[in-house]
């Protein structure tokens, strides 16, 4: 038996034990090293839901983590106990459409860990022990720590945003949003060449944490002037999931510019500014997880070219799961809380 978090509804979290996962030829075993709870978590746990995924059974939460093998099948090659491994949570099909033209992110049959977008719900990481399938884990040999390889998936997010923002060598990017995606994408756009990156929050946390990771500037957006937003970036990307946030991107960007939405609204209609995209010519395109970019964002964990250690903020057992949530919910103390294995 192992023991596992699992959300039944709106603040309904319950630590339950399941039976042990049977294990395929090209499975193996896994134990627990530490997973971050997301936003999309938090949406789960607060209010049962994130937009438009609705959970309908219970629910294990949980897609940013890292492991330590337990076990392997009898047909995994690259894997032997004891090895440390960063675990993408994305399991595209790889024959449609959108997997063969290189966009496995949108594939029409995926199964992402932790999340209830399907149903029955692809159970997720928040569990002392589970079953992964070998092409979904990238083994690191590095002296790096499991809490900073849990980081790879969050960091692949920042990655893909700014990717779908276009080149960025010498330009102006404001990320709204100080959380973790929104520091992932601060660093990201660091990587991508950026000259000046500006972050926009309503909270003196986030914009402390932001300028830790590379911010050169640091914006207080609900008391900011109009004036001091206007024409400010040549890209925005909305990383906060927030319809103010959206409304101080599309205050900021210049004519021509392009906004990047990467966090998650609320499902509730919200106006959309057709005309302003239309007379100032700008480019509104979405960023949905990550693809190949997890790939990218272990290569500059294990070399170190990012450091994700400012943004982690603790790291609670599994059996303390309701303490970790709500600690988790509260930007003025964390910015990314962890659950990990002690057993």
């Amino acid at each position: 038996m192992t023991l596992a978090c699992k959300i039944h509804g709106a603040r309904d979290l319950r630590l339950e034990t399941d039976d042990d996962a049977p294990l395929a030829p090209h499975e193996v075993e896994l134990r627990l090293g530490a997973a971050g709870i997301c936003g999309s978590d938090l949406h789960y746990y607060l209010h049962g839901r994130v937009g438009a995924f609705v959970i309908r059974e219970p629910l294990i939460p949980g897609h940013e983590a890292s492991a330590v093998v337990l076990r392997v099948g009898s047909e995994v090659t690259r894997l032997r106990p004891g090895m440390k491994v960063a675990i993408n949570p994305s399991h595209p099909c790889g024959h449609c459409d959108y997997c063969r033209a290189g966009r496995d992110n949108l594939c029409r049959a995926m199964r992402f860990l932790g999340s209830a977008s399907v149903y029955p719900h692809v159970q997720g990481m928040f569990r002392e022990r589970f079953v992964m399938g070998q092409r979904q884990l990238t083994p690191v040999h590095e002296d790096i720590s499991l809490g900073e390889l849990a980081c790879a998936e969050p960091l692949s997010i920042g990655l893909h945003g700014v990717h779908r923002a276009g080149p960025l060598l010498g330009k102006t990017v404001l990320v709204t949003g100080g959380g973790t995606i929104g520091c992932m994408t601060v660093m990201a756009a660091r990587l991508a060449g950026a000259a000046r990156v500006v972050v926009a929050d309503i909270a003196d946390r986030p914009l402390q944490m932001a300028r830790q990771v590379g911010a050169d500037e640091a914006v207080r957006s609900d008391q900011a002037a109009p004036a001091d937003l206007a024409e400010l970036a040549d890209i925005a990307i909305e990383a906060a999931g927030s319809p103010a946030a959206l409304d101080t991107c599309l205050a900021a960007v210049r004519r021509g510019g392009r906004i990047v939405q990467v966090g998650t609204l609320p499902a509730q209609d919200i106006p959309f500014p057709a005309n302003s995209i239309m007379a100032r010519e700008l480019d509104f395109v979405g960023a949905f997880r990550a693809g190949v970019e997890f790939d990218w964002a272990v290569s500059f964990l294990r070399t170190r070219r990012v450091d994700v250690r400012p943004l982690m903020s603790a790291q609670l057992p599994l059996e303390r799961a309701a303490e970790a949530f709500e600690l988790a919910a509260d930007r003025t103390r964390s910015t990314k809380v962890q659950l990990v294995c002690e057993s």
